[in-house]
């Protein structure tokens, strides 16, 4: 039977209350069960490090975890008409500007490569 592939959202919400450490070590366990995360927001730049770190460790004591692809992605809006605009300048300020950001998150043995460009994401897979 063929293996499916499985995408898992992770929800700020539920990652929020963690120590940066434990949602680094949460995300990895989640990206080692061969789950393609979808988290809504973005890592600080330290978590981000702080994953790549620990992927090599994880790396180093599993014959079986091969590592992680890595991407945050913030779509683009451009000629929004005047009231949009404004609507979409406030939203940003008083929620933050990571609000419509998403990090994706894969296992290097099923995700070859992450591209991404202003409008789009492209999640090439391994066969």
């Amino acid at each position: 039977m063929a293996k499916g592939i499985t995408l898992q959202f992770v929800p700020y919400g539920e990652i929020a209350y963690l120590s940066s450490f434990q949602r680094v070590k949460r995300l990895i366990d989640l990206a080692a069960e061969d789950k393609i995360l979808l988290v809504q927001g973005k890592l600080a730049p330290e978590e981000e490090a702080d994953l790549i770190q620990e992927t090599m460790k994880k790396i180093k004591s599993s014959s079986r975890f091969k590592g992680i692809e890595l991407a945050s992605f913030v779509p683009k809006t451009k000629n929004l008409p005047l009231a949009q605009s404004i609507k979409e300048n406030l939203a940003r300020a008083l929620l933050g500007s990571d609000r419509d950001v998403f990090t994706i998150i894969g296992p290097a043995t099923i995700v070859r490569e992450i591209k991404k460009d202003p409008t789009k994401l492209q999640l090439l897979l391994r066969k």
